[in-house]
Parts: structure tokens; C-alpha cells; sequence
């Protein structure tokens, strides 16, 4: 059985952890941790009121970075929001600097497990999360474009009027403006979607799985069910080792950064991103997220 820290306990940590109480999972721990230690306390408390009921039975508590030793996965979902009128580099430049001071800490207490890094902006924090822990690439991941991927896989379905698990699509590149769709792998049952939906829908639903975020954020505030759902589906494909495909983000060797691309990933965390032939226009667009990522990395010196 495994034992699981969540670092933040806002909308997405909280939505992470409610998910895992409510499926069938190896987690047999679960530590929830907050700058507000009321905040940790209060959801420690709320979640265990669903234990007599839920599908999985696991010890929840509160706590703090010295009980990081143990730990199989720590999923990071804390830092700073985005304000009005604040850029996205101003943004990274706080979240770096909390993320530099966390991560030590983490390390410092004996952490030797899988980092799970879920805040925004992901790839670049999940790039910082390695180098200021030291930790092999395979075991430091970004939650990637998973999630953006499930929009692409929903919308896709509900144009072909089937289910989206019979949907086999991946978005990928940055989680962020620059990500794209890989139409040319897409399929369901074999047949290439390219030639079931013309170009003008591709491109639809493309934009739907790359903004569908602004337009919730937008409506409610945040986003966090669709989230701590995708995260879930990560933590107990790690904890089974099912060595499923999943566009998580992991490290480029080639490129020098994170970024979400299809991935084996299992116990070990990330076993080998898979080796998927990209198109010319999709090979220029994969090249624009990761200069994207790069300018990111080089504006705040890491």
C-alpha cells in the first residue's frame, strides 16, 4: 500500500484527493498540507466524513514536509494565482521562488519518491521541480496535457456521436497556448479521424481542448473536477505500474525541457516517451511550444 502527500489544499488539491476517496486505489496514506493549516486540517476532516461510504478505505490527515520521508508520490498543486493585469512571467517569477525554498525543504526532510507536479504554469515548474531536487527525469512529472487530451478525446466523440473512451487522441506539446493536437495518430478503431471530420472541425475542436479552460475559468472561477480526475487516473496508474500511455509531461533529452507527449508511465514513473512520427506542420508546431518553454525557462535564469 502506498502513502500519498498533496502540497496545497485549494479547489485542485482538494478535487485530487476526493477523487482517490472515491474509486479504488492502492493509496493507504494520505497527507494533506497547506500554507493555511486550518485550510489542510478542515479538508483532512471533511474527506474522512466520506470513509464509512466510500469505495476505498485510507488513513487521511494533515501535516507537514517532515513527514515527506516515506512518501511514494508527492503531488504539488500549490503556488501563487494569477492577479488582473499580472503577467505570466511575473507570475512564474513568484511561483519559481516558492517552488525553489518548497522543493529544498522537501528534499532536506528525505523525500525519495515521484513528484507529481500539477500548478501553473505546469511544464516549466515540473522543469524547476527537477533541477532543484535532484531527482532523476523519470521520477519528477508533470500532469502534462492529460486533461487537455480528455477535452479533445470528449469533443471528438460527441462530433462522431460515440463514447470518448473509443476516442484514441493525444493534444500535446505546453499545457498552454501553444499545444496542438496530433490528428495525424488520431483514430478510433483503427480508422484515422482525419478522415472522418473535415479540416474546419479538426480545428474546432483542436481550439475547444486548448481555451475550453479560459471559457470555465471564466464562468466559475477555476477549473479542478477535470483535473483532479486526470491527476487520479496518474497516481494509480503509478501505484499499479500499468504502464499505460499517457501525455504526461516528461523530460525531452533533445529538446532540454518538460512537455506533454505520449509516455509509458508506471512504479518507476516515467519508463520512455513514445516514439510518435509527426507530420511537418505538427513537427513546427511541437518546435513552437518548446521555444515557447525555453523563453519561459531563460526569462527567469534557470
Amino acid at each position: 500500500m502506498a502513502k500519498v502527500m498533496i502540497v496545497g489544499t485549494g479547489n485542485v488539491g482538494a478535487s485530487i484527493a476526493y477523487c482517490l476517496i472515491n474509486q479504488r486505489t492502492a493509496v493507504s496514506e494520505l497527507i494533506l498540507t497547506d500554507i493555511n493549516t486550518e485550510d489542510a486540517e478542515g479538508e483532512a476532516m471533511d474527506l474522512r466524513d466520506t470513509l464509512a461510504v466510500s469505495p476505498s478505505y485510507m488513513k487521511i490527515k494533515s501535516g507537514d514536509y517532515t513527514e515527506v520521508k516515506g512518501c511514494d508520490i508527492i503531488v504539488i498543486t500549490a503556488g501563487i494565482p494569477q492577479k488582473p493585469g499580472e503577467s505570466r512571467m511575473d507570475l512564474l517569477k513568484k511561483n519559481a521562488a516558492i517552488f525553489k525554498d518548497m522543493i529544498g525543504t522537501i528534499m532536506d526532510n528525505g523525500f525519495d519518491g515521484i513528484f507529481i507536479v500539477v500548478s501553473n504554469p505546469m511544464d516549466v515548474l515540473t522543469y524547476l521541480t527537477k533541477k532543484y531536487s535532484g531527482l532523476p527525469a523519470e521520477r519528477v512529472i508533470g500532469s502534462g496535457t492529460i486533461l487537455d487530451s480528455a477535452r479533445l478525446r470528449f469533443k471528438t466523440a460527441e462530433r462522431l456521436g460515440i463514447h470518448p473512451k473509443s476516442v484514441h487522441a493525444f493534444q500535446v506539446g505546453e499545457h498552454g497556448d501553444t499545444e496542438f493536437a496530433l490528428w495525424s495518430t488520431a483514430s478510433v478503431a483503427g480508422q484515422p479521424i482525419v478522415e472522418l471530420l473535415d479540416q474546419n472541425t479538426l480545428d474546432e475542436i483542436e481550439d475547444f481542448a486548448r481555451n475550453e479552460a479560459y471559457d470555465i475559468i471564466e464562468k466559475k472561477g477555476s477549473t479542478h473536477y477535470g483535473v483532479g480526475a486526470c491527476v487520479t487516473k496518474l497516481i494509480n496508474c503509478i501505484l499499479g505500474d500499468e504502464k499505460r500511455v499517457l501525455p504526461v509531461s516528461s523530460y525531452d533529452d533533445f529538446a532540454g525541457v518538460y512537455n506533454g507527449f505520449p509516455a509509458v508511465v508506471g512504479r518507476e514513473g516515467v519508463i520512455r516517451r513514445i516514439g510518435v512520427h509527426l507530420t511537418e506542420e505538427e513537427g513546427i508546431k511541437m518546435q513552437k511550444s518548446i521555444n515557447a518553454l525555453k523563453n519561459a525557462i531563460n526569462e527567469i535564469g534557470e
